[in-house]
């Protein structure tokens, strides 16, 4: 895998891991996560006349992958509701790729070396060795997790041929944002109402804001890859997320680390290391 590729995903991870830690430090998860979606899609709006639209082939991709996106969001709000984040983020970031490698050869018709397979199969064992850690959740916890990666595997999917279909990742990112607010705000207000919603939006704004330009840009860096390099290999390593979701942890929301963390974050590394010499 090209260097490039590599320190531009790995960039890509930390703005990943940084709109999480926004989620999981909110009041209101589920409307948390509709703001970053939302933000990501006021981020995108300023761009979208200065690239090309995507190529018809592309627009079906884009309409999975809204109502992918939409599932994808509520899970990740439910998760965090039901478990402690060192039980839900890894199983929800480490079996995904496991799910996308083990079916990229049949869906994809991509196959992977020898080397790329040990290297994202060291990346997941290393993000699953943090579910060892976990100091709550049960089993809804982990169901809403592995269901959550069963979506995260199946929008890699969608968007990793999207992106090469469209003729520009960039602008099928972009467009591709702007419809999972709409579903996400449309079924909040169903439930909820207007009043409730928009006063959490007047005192939250800025959250979808910087949560959401991190969110567009981390997925738009993860398609461009996509066309570059294998999506296997690229969903592996965008993974290693969890690194910096563990120094954000650690140094900035100060909580308490154990040798679980670290041998992880050890493990990844060697991942990493063994994708780059593939």
């Amino acid at each position: 895998m090209p260097l490039d590729v590599i320190v531009l995903v790995l960039f890509g991870a930390l703005l990943h891991a940084t709109w999480n830690a926004i989620v999981k430090a909110g009041t209101d998860k589920s409307l948390d996560a509709a703001l970053i979606s939302a933000g990501g899609a006021a981020v995108a709006l300023p761009f979208l006349a200065a690239l090309p639209l995507p190529l018809p082939a592309a627009w079906p991709f884009i309409g999975a992958s809204a109502i992918l996106q939409f599932a994808y969001f509520q899970l990740v709000a439910a998760a965090y509701r039901a478990g402690d984040i060192g039980l839900v983020y890894p199983l929800m970031r480490g079996v995904a790729p496991m799910i996308v490698a083990a079916t990229s050869a049949l869906i994809l018709g991509e196959t992977l070396s020898a080397g790329s397979l040990a290297g994202i199969m060291t990346i997941c064992a290393g993000i699953m060795t943090l579910a060892f850690e976990a100091r709550k959740g049960g089993r809804r916890a982990i169901v809403l997790a592995l269901s959550n990666a069963v979506v995260i595997a199946a929008y890699t999917f969608v968007d990793g041929v999207g992106a090469r279909r469209s003729g520009n990742a960039i602008s099928y990112t972009l467009w591709m944002s702007l419809l999972p607010p709409v579903l996400l705000f449309t079924w909040a207000i169903s439930r909820r109402g207007a009043v409730a919603v928009l006063a959490h939006v007047k005192l939250n704004w800025w959250r979808g804001i910087l949560g959401g330009g991190g969110s567009i840009a981390s997925y738009g860096i993860a398609l461009w890859a996509m066309t570059k390099a294998p999506v296997a290999t690229v969903a592996a390593l965008r993974e290693t997320s969890i690194l910096f979701a563990l120094a954000i942890s650690v140094l900035v929301l100060k909580e308490r680390s154990s040798i679980w963390r670290y041998l992880a974050g050890a493990i990844i590394a060697a991942g990493v290391l063994v994708l780059k010499l593939a």
